[in-house]
């Protein structure tokens, strides 16, 4: 025991350089599929998708990142596969920001964050744990989470949304002070992912409050949420949310 304790202090605390620097750790993302052109084969790979993240048209893959639920099936088993990035910052804008609720001045460096569990299956949850730990500390970036929607600025979702959640969500929002943010975490919380259109949830969190960002991935990593929040805050840019836009 004695030992480990050593070589912790030795070693020290190793923390993210992002957003400063570019984060190159393995493991730290597990990446999205790349929109391609693939001619005749393009339907039959689009066809794969079992969440329809995929479309085709002329033999062009376009890539919708909301509903892409990391399954590798336009990937493996494939005899052309599509292109894979590995990058993270894969947050977008659901549509104009709302200009009463810009997280500005005295929010950029103390923004305070609720996250609600709308019906999430744990991957993105537990996610969203890791960004108190020792390597991401979102507290440095003057993030902090907080129990109570009465000292919420961003409203942080995962989950597709089951039924009973519905109000509970809204009463959640209306309870939050101006100006605030709503940032939907996942591929459940954006397209209801695997879930959507059951007899239990719709397709995400648009469909009950206004979502002003979205974190695709299933589940996304800590540095996609983190890259979320930044953008919330209005401190990083937001990206495409569809290869057809332009990529990631």
């Amino acid at each position: 025991m004695s030992r480990w304790v050593i070589r912790g202090i030795r070693t020290g605390i190793k923390t993210t350089g992002y957003p400063r620097d570019p984060e190159h750790a393995p493991g730290v993302t597990p990446g999205l599929p790349v929109g391609d052109v693939l001619g005749a084969e393009a339907a039959a790979l689009a066809e794969r998708c079992p969440t329809g993240a995929l479309d085709q048209k002329d033999g062009y893959i376009a890539v919708d990142y909301r509903r892409c639920v990391h399954c590798y099936r336009c990937v493996r088993g494939v005899p052309r596969p599509l292109a894979w990035q590995a990058g993270y910052e894969w947050a977008g804008l659901s549509g104009e920001p709302r200009a009463q609720d810009r997280l500005g001045g005295p929010f950029r460096r103390s923004i305070h964050i609720l996250v609600v569990d709308a019906g999430d299956c744990g991957a993105c949850l537990n996610e969203v744990k890791q960004l108190n730990n020792a390597y991401y500390n979102m507290h440095r970036l003057g993030f902090f989470i907080t129990p109570t929607p009465r000292h919420a600025d961003v409203l942080l979702v995962v989950g597709p949304v089951t039924d009973h959640m519905h109000a509970a969500l809204k009463k959640i929002h209306d309870a939050m002070p101006t100006p605030k943010r709503v940032v939907a975490v996942g591929a459940c919380a954006l397209s209801g992912g695997v879930f959507a259109e059951s007899f239990v949830c719709g397709r995400g969190v648009s469909e009950v409050l206004p979502v002003d960002v979205e974190v695709p991935g299933n589940p996304p990593p800590p540095l996609a949420i983190l890259h979320g929040l930044l953008v919330a805050a209005g401190r990083k840019p937001a990206v495409p949310l569809t290869s057809a836009e332009g990529g990631m």
